[in-house]
């Protein structure tokens, strides 16, 4: 009987845990003024107007969008609002939430390749005006902007990188895909890539094709490809440590 109840004890315990990191995501909508809005939920750290502080973009996958705004809390970004990492890497993050039937990017996939839009989705316009106002608006570092996404939003990742690549400090696209013949305009951002080798659902040869015309490109990306792991890589690594030490240490190139 004693070890049902610490089973349902240790239950409570990470039930409330969750509940409580969810509640530090604030519920906001932003609108462009011409009718079109983005649902997103917003953490702020416990933070000095005075000071200047990272921002996170968190991109969900395919299976989160809605309009509910809430369902993009469900994978991987509540590992930026657990106490240790609120504590040791005081960052604003936006997690927004890609409306049904739509995608962050407007890549073209053409025989396995991903092929650049110039034009962008609606979505993605919405969230770069989104950025752009959290950063006339809150004490942000200019030069400390990250981006990363899983799934769909790892291919997200991609597409914004490569539409404002002056915005981005660093990015981490974790099992997604993108434009290599784009690899020049992006290889002045940070990079680590995450991929599962045994993805069935995005071929984790993106992820080694992108590696490879970075590299040529004359950037130095961060590689990880987890063996026996499918397309649910996310989950190992945005629980890696090493990422939030490695990811709030990044800066623009050139600044102090």
């Amino acid at each position: 009987m004693k070890y049902y109840k610490l089973f349902f004890s240790i239950l409570i315990l990470i039930g409330t845990q969750s509940f409580c990191q969810e509640a530090r995501f604030s519920a906001k909508q932003f609108s462009n003024g011409t009718g079109d809005t983005l649902n997103y939920r917003f953490l702020f750290p416990d933070f000095n107007p005075a000071r200047k502080y990272p921002l996170v973009i968190f991109l969900h996958g395919s299976g989160e969008r809605g309009d509910d705004n809430i369902s993009q809390l469900q994978w991987g970004v509540m590992n930026f609002a657990t106490d240790y990492n609120l504590k040791m890497y005081k960052s604003f993050v936006i997690a927004p939430q890609c409306p049904k039937d739509q995608t962050w990017d407007n890549f073209k996939e053409e025989n396995f390749k991903w092929k650049f839009n110039d034009t962008a989705s609606t979505v993605c316009e919405l969230l770069l005006s989104l950025i752009d106002s959290t950063v006339k608006n809150y004490a942000i570092d200019v030069n400390r902007i990250y981006i990363t996404g899983m799934s769909m939003g790892g291919i997200g990742t991609y597409d914004l990188i490569m539409r404002r690549p002056t915005l981005f400090a660093a990015a981490v696209p974790v099992c997604g895909a993108g434009d290599t013949s784009k690899a020049s305009t992006i290889k002045d951002i940070s990079l680590w890539i995450f991929h599962g080798a045994e993805d069935d659902i995005i071929n984790s040869q993106n992820s080694l094709d992108m590696v490879v015309a970075l590299t040529r490109a004359g950037a130095h990306p961060g590689f990880t490809l987890y063996p026996s792991v499918g397309h649910f890589s996310w989950t190992a690594a945005y629980s890696d440590p090493m990422l939030m030490e490695w990811l709030f240490r990044q800066k623009k190139a050139n600044t102090e």
